[in-house]
């Protein structure tokens, strides 16, 4: 099956389906398995997770394609995520796919010249034993150059923390062939100033991590708009805010730009000490266009 396909039209983004350690797997599993009969494609592990962490989620479940978003460079070696990769059951190999990415350097102490280094990383992934093979590998591309590695390197692209108009310019410049499958935020919330202090709570991370605000610059923001949580009209930009209508108007722009897969995050107040949002995936379920 192809890895448009495969994906499906929506999926779910979350860091709380990365799973650390016995406590959480019971939960994490059960989650997994109503999205799962929900209808999303994909679910999309946040955090910079490692494949033996998709693999509860594999396991846990029968047909859903689950993914990494983002898998660091820098946190895993190639050779040891290509040997994860191998040890996994054929059957689950074949509903795993790798989203990695450069990160940032603020995050990541040995970051340098991430360009190169992805190469590398790519060349060390192609010469494994077991190789992880292209078809089932996205890169967290922003950028011009970035983009062209994951249309020739890779199956495609997963940028995170995106517009349509990004969305748009990436598919030319990845052309018709690679999949592109951009992140979009949700906050299910009619009260506008509200909804805004919830996605402004959650964007500030990102506020201060240059990869993102330079893309941001990129699309014609302005420096001016990156402070005090971000500006109405960047929080707007980057967030799907309101009632179902909104919030599907905004997910149509997405697809209508050259999205062949969204990855949907649902946010919440206080989302990084927040429970599964499993109310909100619920109802997105019946808003969204899970079956293409």
């Amino acid at each position: 099956m192809a890895l448009d396909t495969a994906l499906g039209t929506i999926g779910i983004w979350s860091g709380a389906l990365r799973v650390d350690g016995p406590e959480r797997l019971g939960e994490v599993g059960e989650a997994a398995r109503e999205l799962e009969e929900l209808g999303y494609g994909t679910l999309w592990i946040g955090g910079s997770p490692g494949v033996h962490q998709a693999a509860h989620l594999l396991e846990a479940t029968e047909r859903v394609t689950v993914g990494t978003s983002i898998l660091s460079i820098w946190t895993y070696e190639a050779a040891d995520v290509a040997a994860q990769y191998a040890a996994l059951a054929p059957a689950l190999r074949e509903r795993f796919v790798l989203g990695l990415g450069v990160s940032h350097g603020k995050l990541a102490e040995r970051y340098a010249r991430p360009y190169s280094a992805m190469q590398t990383y790519l060349d060390g992934l192609d010469s494994a034993p077991v190789p992880l093979p292209a078809s089932q590998r996205l890169l967290a591309a922003l950028g011009p150059k970035m983009l062209e590695l994951a249309r020739d390197r890779a199956a495609g692209a997963v940028p995170y923390l995106v517009t349509p108009e990004h969305t748009a310019q990436a598919r030319e410049r990845l052309g018709a062939g690679a999949v592109l499958a951009p992140e979009l935020k949700i906050v299910l919330d009619t009260d506008p100033a509200r909804a805004r202090a919830t996605a402004r709570e959650f964007l500030s991370l990102y506020l201060a991590l240059p990869n993102y605000t330079n893309n941001l610059l990129r699309l014609g923001f302005e420096e001016a708009d990156f402070a005090d949580g971000g500006s109405d009209r960047l929080v707007d930009a980057l967030f799907a805010l309101g009632d179902g209508d909104a919030v599907r108007k905004r997910v149509d722009e997405f697809l209508a730009a050259g999205a062949d897969h969204l990855a949907v995050q649902a946010v919440v107040p206080d989302q990084r000490n927040a429970p599964l949002p499993r109310a909100q995936w619920r109802e997105l379920a019946d808003i969204l266009p899970l079956k293409g």
